[in-house]
C-alpha cells in the first residue's frame, strides 16, 4: 500500500551532515513498502546548517521549481586567511600580508565593495564543489590534486547586506539566486578588499517563502513531526 505523505517539510539542518545524509536519516524513519519517495531541493554544504527542503511524495514533482526560487543565509567569513575548501573543513592558510587599515573598512564595505556584488554578476564556482568536470565532481579531482579550471558563472544577488565588522569577522546576509556558491561569493569580497578569506560559518535561512522560523530540527525528527509539519 503506498504511503498517503506528501508535501514539503521544512528541516533545520544541523553541521556535520551533507544533504544526502541527512534525506537517508529521514527515509529511515519509515520502513518499506509504505516509504514514500523522497528528494530535495538545494544542497547545503556539510559544514552548513538551516533550511533544507525535504520532498516527500508528489512534492518531489516541484523540485526544479522550488531549487528556482531565491534563497537567503547569514554568513560569517574570516579576512586575511583561507583554505582549500573556502570553509572550515580545512586546514586554515594565513595571508601574509594583511592591511592594517581593514578594520576601518566598514564604510567602504557597505558602500562600495557590497554594491559591486549586487546584481548579476560572474562568478567561478570553487575547486571543492559538486559540479562535474571530465565526468567527475570538481571536489573528487580537487582531493588529488588535479588543477581544473572551472568555467565562470552568471548567478544573481539580490540582496547583501553587512550584518556586523569586527575585524577579521565580517557577518552579512544575502539573498541570491539558483547557483550561487557563497564561499565563492566570500572569496571574490575579500579580493575586492585587497586580502583572502574564507567562510567560517554558513547558514540558510530561507528558500523562497519556507523560513528557518518554520523548520523542525533534523536531530530530533520523528514520522509523527514529519506527518504534522507537512507543507504543500
Amino acid at each position: 500500500m503506498p504511503s498517503p505523505l506528501s508535501g514539503i517539510l521544512v528541516v533545520n539542518k544541523h553541521s556535520g551532515i551533507s544533504s544526502a545524509g541527512a534525506l537517508t536519516r529521514i527515509k529511515l524513519l519509515f520502513r518499506k513498502p509504505i516509504r514514500p519517495k523522497f528528494g530535495h531541493a538545494g544542497t547545503l554544504d556539510p559544514f552548513a546548517t538551516g533550511v533544507l527542503l525535504v520532498l516527500i511524495g508528489k512534492g518531489t514533482k516541484r523540485c526544479m521549481e522550488l531549487m528556482g526560487q531565491p534563497k537567503k543565509y547569514r554568513a560569517v567569513m574570516k579576512l586575511g586567511a583561507t583554505t582549500p575548501t573556502l570553509d572550515p573543513t580545512a586546514e586554515e592558510i594565513a595571508h601574509e600580508e594583511v592591511d592594517p587599515s581593514l578594520k576601518d573598512q566598514r564604510s567602504r564595505i557597505e558602500n562600495e565593495i557590497f554594491p559591486s556584488f549586487t546584481g548579476d554578476i560572474y562568478q567561478v564556482p570553487p575547486a571543492f564543489c559538486a559540479l562535474k568536470q571530465s565526468g567527475r565532481p570538481a571536489y573528487e579531482l580537487a582531493r588529488r590534486g588535479i588543477s581544473m579550471d572551472l568555467e565562470p558563472r552568471l548567478v544573481t544577488i539580490y540582496s547583501l547586506e553587512l550584518v556586523s565588522f569586527d575585524f577579521p569577522y565580517l557577518e552579512f546576509d544575502v539573498c541570491c539566486g539558483k547557483g550561487t556558491y557563497i564561499r565563492s561569493l566570500a572569496c571574490d569580497i575579500a579580493a575586492a578588499l585587497g586580502t583572502t578569506g574564507y567562510l567560517t560559518r554558513l547558514a540558510r535561512t530561507a528558500v523562497g517563502d519556507y523560513t528557518i522560523d518554520g523548520s523542525v530540527e533534523l536531530e530530533t525528527l520523528t514520522s509523527e513531526q514529519i506527518s504534522s509539519n507537512l507543507r504543500p
